[in-house]
């Protein structure tokens, strides 16, 4: 076990106090109103809690440890159906899987999920301590990017979790850190960077269980990662990320309040806030903010970020993205205006710090002719169409495509994938010229459209400079490029 001693943190700063580990979590259980004798797993509102106030105590983010929660117990389960903690063939106990961890009560573990999520914080925080694993811009905690190790450490640095496939070269895309950050953006709702890693910095034979050999130890990448929502002090300035809606209450099931457009800067005026409908499943919390014009609501915090004004990564203000510095941008191209507007308006954006095999470097490329799949391509629908309704919308599942389409079911929009299980892997597939006109027609008509139909409105509104439907090429895949051209001359025609 650790010295008695436990990191809170307090807005920013990380104060460090003497304290009996048993007082802390019984502080956080009467501060979740959770009762650790019961052996019934909380809603999700109080586990929420649970897991976000436990993080915070060790000073660890609590995107990071919801995650890891998610991962491992699968919606955050800690007891069967019979009161029974869960445990699985390798031994893994409860909610946070803790397995053969020395100086732990085996049934505590089991019968207190308190004690079993503050095992888990404290096994990552002793991962993140770790002087054998490499180091990201220096290790600043608060950097969710910079925990990428001690994530991959929490289940093994074997060779299964080694960030490329040494026989292919590919990024591994099953590494277990890399499918807790995939939980993180698809249930935080934040995009996080993928950093640039090498094949060659990860050393290690297939065939053995042997742990991987890091060849780098230091990285310092040049890149805009992501600050954790959770350190937002009350009266500090703070924009919007996208276009969302201010709520009356921490839940979407409240009235609004209006919205907040890209970039806007309001002002937080408390302490974050739990979901207030105890059965919606959010990883996520609500701050309140405060508008220019004296509104004051809730907008959930993966909407929000350090504003200009506070010392952290920089971002670009909306509207001033120039895109002429994408590696592979080309001024003379029929898309060089169309991505600009694209980029700047929040429905596309580039690649930052990718591999650039026309020039063997890592660059920031807006890969124009990179085609797009089904549920890409409803992401730009919908985030110029739907943008409030895209925010809001909760997923059903944990399938990172559900949001999409749930809305393309509600506008009974022709997609080829779904939500069923028979359907999703359409969803990945690449769409083509011709599905993509019939779901743009069929949105701007509110119906469902044929293919002609659709090929024949773009022709009549001069979407499409093509005579016939041959010449449009319906069965051709639907690029970048051709994307952000469509819609934008949709905006020049319609919304002007």
């Amino acid at each position: 076990m650790k010295p008695l001693i436990s990191g809170i943190v307090i807005g920013a700063l990380s104060l460090t106090i003497n304290i009996d580990k048993n007082v802390l979590a019984n502080d956080i259980a009467k501060t979740c109103k959770y009762d650790s004798a019961s052996k019934v797993n909380p809603d999700y509102s109080t586990m929420n809690c649970l897991l976000t106030e436990t993080a915070l105590s060790y000073n660890v983010p609590p995107e990071i440890v919801k995650a890891i929660a998610e991962g491992e117990s699968g919606n955050w389960r800690h007891f069967d159906m019979n009161g029974k903690a869960i445990v699985t063939a390798d031994n893994g106990i409860g909610i946070m899987q803790i397995t053969n961890q020395a100086g732990y009560n085996q049934d505590r573990l089991k019968n207190d999920i308190v004690y079993n999520i503050r095992a888990g914080v404290e096994t990552l925080d002793d991962m993140f301590k770790r002087k054998d694993l490499p180091s990201i811009n220096g290790g600043k905690r608060d950097i969710l990017e910079h925990w990428y190790f001690a994530i991959m450490a929490y289940n093994g640095t074997k060779p299964v979790n080694s960030p490329f496939v040494q026989a292919t070269g590919e990024r591994n895309a099953n590494a277990y850190q890399e499918k807790i950050l995939q939980i993180i953006e698809r249930l935080e709702l934040i995009d996080l960077t993928e950093l640039p890693f090498t094949r060659e910095h990860f050393q290690y034979d297939s065939n053995s269980r042997e742990n991987i050999k890091f060849s780098v130890m230091n990285y310092d990448f040049d890149l805009p990662l992501t600050k954790s929502k959770y350190f937002f002090k009350t009266n500090q300035k703070v924009n919007a990320t996208t276009n969302v809606t201010v709520r009356t209450k921490p839940t979407t099931d409240s009235p609004s309040m209006g919205t907040l457009r890209k970039g806007e800067i309001v002002t937080i005026t408390g302490p974050f806030e739990y979901e207030a409908v105890s059965t919606k499943k959010n990883h996520f919390v609500w701050y309140p903010v405060k508008r220019n014009d004296g509104t004051e609501g809730y907008v959930a915090s993966s909407y929000l970020n350090y504003s200009a004004s506070t010392p952290t990564t920089p971002t670009t203000p909306v509207g001033s993205i120039d895109v002429s510095k994408f590696a592979d941008y080309k001024a003379d191209q029929y898309w060089a205006e169309d991505f600009q507007w694209a980029v700047n308006k929040g429905l596309i954006s580039g690649y930052p710090n990718v591999y650039n095999p026309a020039t063997k470097k890592y660059e920031n490329l807006l890969k124009p002719n990179t085609n797009l799949t089904e549920n890409q391509m409803l992401s730009v629908l919908f985030r110029y169409f739907k943008s409030d309704e895209l925010a809001s919308t909760k997923p059903s599942s944990s399938w990172s495509a559900d949001v999409n389409y749930q809305l393309a079911s509600k506008y009974a929009l022709p997609t080829l994938g779904g939500i069923s299980a028979s359907k999703q892997v359409y969803a990945v597939k690449d769409i083509t010229r011709g599905n993509f006109a019939r779901i743009l027609a069929s949105m701007h008509y509110g119906k469902t459209v044929s293919q002609p139909e659709a090929i024949q409105f773009l022709r009549d509104f001069d979407l499409t400079t093509t005579k016939t439907d041959a010449e449009f090429k319906p069965n051709d895949s639907l690029t970048r490029a051709h994307a952000v051209a469509f819609f934008h001359r949709y905006e020049q025609i319609f919304n002007k």
